[in-house]
């Protein structure tokens, strides 16, 4: 899109300097032909390093941006990007592309359902009812069980196991508010990403990255009716327990493991080898690795112990 279509959308004014714009992502990772935002004066940092070509901005911000970079101010820079999401969403299925490409010796079943654009890879099954969504791709030797779906531009890895009625790659739960509380859509535009040798139960959801993916690393393991909400990672062999989930944006280090119901908040960050027990309620980041906790508020395990043993003394 034009800069200038984006302002119009935006009902704000640029400057002369029209350019085209290919897509929107965080002040981070955006491209110089690449459109961010932002909401929040704790992301100053980022603002003052971003290579973005323009930024959704508010006035008392717009001062912080590079000289190279082109504001566009609003009032409400999270309800603009929003209403932006929508027109840089990729269709859903997209009847264009190539067929799918189905490896040597992979088994698919007649209903099941491929996408053009897909890869399957070698020694795959694919059973009844799948969806594999546009631009995906599926590893080698890698079983996929009745009534999956796995959403478009999400990867599996080789020697994955993905249990019935998962579904890979659905939006996250992402809107704007304004100050007459109506909600805006976020178009969730990212991907999921999902490592070699992961096994994920039944009824689990991972959600979609708005930008960028959600990423399951090598070797995890996920129990049934579990939810990944988007722009998590989840480290290298780590276990989450059924009922367990992750608020967005939140990061697991490797062999982390979560207990049956445990929770975390978003934008966190948990240290490796960090064990919670069930129904643990983590809101904070965990910087110590190797550690146990229980509880909610969140302390350390033998402490919840004590704390239960005293407890139950009291009430007899």
């Amino acid at each position: 899109m034009k800069l200038s279509e984006i302002a119009s959308i935006l009902e704000c004014s640029i400057a002369d300097n029209d350019i085209d714009i290919v897509g929107i992502n965080t002040l981070k990772d955006a491209k110089e032909n690449e459109i961010s935002f932002v909401s929040n004066s704790k992301y100053v940092k980022d603002l003052e390093n971003t290579k973005a070509a323009a930024v959704i901005i508010s006035e008392n911000l717009a001062s912080k941006l590079p000289a190279n970079c082109i504001p566009l101010v609003t009032k409400n820079p999270y309800w603009s990007m929003a209403i932006l999401s929508k027109y840089f969403a990729p269709p859903i299925e997209e009847e264009t592309l190539p067929l799918p490409q189905i490896g040597t010796n992979s088994k698919i079943s007649p209903k099941a359902e491929i996408a053009n654009g897909a890869v399957i890879g070698d020694n795959c099954i694919i059973l009844a009812h799948v969806y594999i969504g546009a631009k995906s791709v599926v590893g080698n030797n890698t079983v996929v069980y009745p009534s999956v779906t796995i959403y478009r531009d999400c990867q599996i890895g080789n020697e994955c196991i993905i249990h019935a009625n998962t579904v890979i790659g659905s939006d996250g739960f992402g809107f704007a508010t304004n100050e007459k509380g109506e909600h805006k859509k976020i178009y969730q535009n990212g991907n999921v990403v999902v490592e070699d040798d992961v096994e994920i139960g039944s009824n689990t959801s991972i959600d979609r990255a708005v930008f960028g993916s959600t990423l399951i690393k090598k070797g995890t393991r996920i129990d049934n009716l579990v939810q990944i909400g988007h722009n998590c990672e989840i480290g290298e062999y780590s276990v989450m327990v059924s009922q367990s989930g992750l608020a967005g944006s939140t990061k697991l280090g490797r062999n982390v493991v979560m207990g049956g119901q445990a929770a975390a908040a978003g934008h966190l960050e948990v240290a490796p080898f960090s064990t919670f027990a069930a129904r643990s309620g983590i809101t904070n980041s965990i910087k110590e690795p190797g550690k146990t906790y229980a509880g909610f508020p969140l302390m350390g395990h033998r402490q919840w112990l004590k704390l239960q043993a005293k407890l139950a003394r009291l009430i007899k």
